[in-house]
């Protein structure tokens, strides 16, 4: 038989399930030194990318005999980024003692997310030291209808990025989605910034610094290949059997009324 027993709840708080959106950082080497050197490159000119987001270090990536890790300053270094490193997951004992001492909680069950295309082909793109979890752009892109000069910047958090005009050289478009530019892209262009694999970077003349797609780009040191070089192209990011690439596509433009 059931039986139904009145009862009481505190007046003053509930407990509650909560989802907590993270950031990741994915160490790949316990050296803070070239750790502060690519953040500085990745992350120095855009001082507002992050929101006091709440991060997870993932400590998979290191060897085992990976040598003792500072804690205290990798926290430190990263709250000067505005993020706030909250948790640590996938070290060994030694590296998860340390982390505790410093005030991380340990988060084994944390899922990291990393959603990656297929295909092959394109040319090798360097990886840099962060990586985010893939994050939806919402509804509705930025849209810009000026011409963006050297030093100028526009980044579209949460969205796409529609340039209606010409993107100079040092000038640089940032997105959470895609990055569309129906004008010469003469300047630096990162798409999927916070982690999203999936994004793309259209151009109708494809002239670039830099291509970024999920953290991993191409500068102008290496040249484009003639087929896209000053051609209307797509730039999306596909994983390879050696690692994740940037591939061009020259997109078709029909010249018919």
């Amino acid at each position: 038989m059931t039986v139904a027993l009145p009862a009481s709840s505190p007046a003053t708080f509930e407990i509650k399930s909560a989802n907590l959106p993270l950031v990741a950082l994915l160490l790949k080497s316990p050296d803070l030194d070239a750790l502060s050197r690519d953040l500085a490159l990745r992350f120095g000119d855009i001082p507002d990318f992050f929101d006091n987001d709440p991060l997870v270090v993932e400590l998979s990536a290191l060897t085992s005999d990976e040598r003792a890790i500072d804690f205290a300053a990798l926290v430190t270094l990263l709250r000067s980024y505005r993020v706030a490193p909250v948790a640590v997951r996938g070290g060994n004992l030694g590296q998860m003692n340390a982390a505790a001492a410093a005030g991380l909680l340990l988060a084994p069950d944390v899922h990291l997310t990393a959603a990656r295309a297929q295909a092959p082909e394109a040319a090798r793109p360097q990886p840099v030291a962060v990586e985010t979890p893939m994050a939806s752009p919402a509804v509705g892109a930025l849209v810009i209808d000026k011409p963006l000069r050297s030093g100028q910047q526009v980044y579209a958090r949460g969205r796409d990025l529609v340039v209606l005009a010409m993107v100079n050289a040092g000038a640089e478009v940032i997105a959470d989605g895609h990055i569309h530019v129906y004008a010469p892209l003469r300047g630096k262009a990162m798409a999927g910034a916070r982690g999203n694999a999936d994004a793309r970077i259209f151009s109708l003349c494809l002239e670039p610094e830099l291509l970024s797609i999920a953290g991993i780009y191409r500068t102008s040191d290496t040249p484009l290949p003639e087929g896209v070089w000053g051609k209307p192209t797509q730039v999306r990011l596909v994983a390879g059997t050696d690692g994740d690439k940037l591939v061009m596509d020259p997109i078709k433009v029909s010249t018919k009324a």
